[in-house]
């Protein structure tokens, strides 16, 4: 079966809402990725959630790939993400959600070859739709914009 590119966007899309909640897990939950990762792709990727909806299916390789890279590349990422935020508010003391949101982000800004806007704008719709209420998009908008020109500064 050949997928449409619509189909492949919506699946890299998900992929990556499943990388942050993959990454949030692991912190909440103390377990490693290897087994974060097993249940993500063994029970997650086009799960039936009940009569009325489905998760979509990810993109599996995105998905292993962000996940893989937001670990393995963590302390870099951190420390660019420090550098995107005000002095008063490092890392540390940001929203477990959005903490594993920006460890997303900056995995794909650092070892994809995804256009930095592109990843802003999937990143800024995945705050979005975790805090549709708030200002929280705004805010990641912003510190993805610092980040993507520190790590893709030829993409401005």
């Amino acid at each position: 079966m050949t997928l449409s590119g619509n189909q492949k966007r919506k699946m890299k899309s998900a992929s990556r809402l499943y990388a942050v909640q993959a990454l949030f897990q692991m912190e909440s939950s103390g377990q490693t990725v290897d087994q974060v990762r097993v249940e993500f792709l063994d029970h997650r990727f086009g799960a039936e959630v009940d009569d009325n909806s489905d998760m979509i299916e990810g993109d599996v390789d995105h998905f292993r790939k962000t996940l893989e890279d937001a670990v393995n590349y963590q302390a870099p990422i951190d420390q660019m993400t420090d550098r995107a935020l005000v002095a008063a508010w490092p890392i540390d003391r940001i929203d477990p959600t959005i903490r594993a949101l920006f460890r997303a982000a900056g995995a794909e800004l650092l070892q994809s070859d995804v256009p930095a806007k592109v990843a802003i704008t999937e990143y800024v719709a995945i705050a979005n739709a975790f805090f549709p209420e708030g200002k929280e998009g705004k805010f990641v908008n912003a510190v993805l914009d610092h980040m993507a020109r520190e790590a893709k500064p030829e993409a401005f």
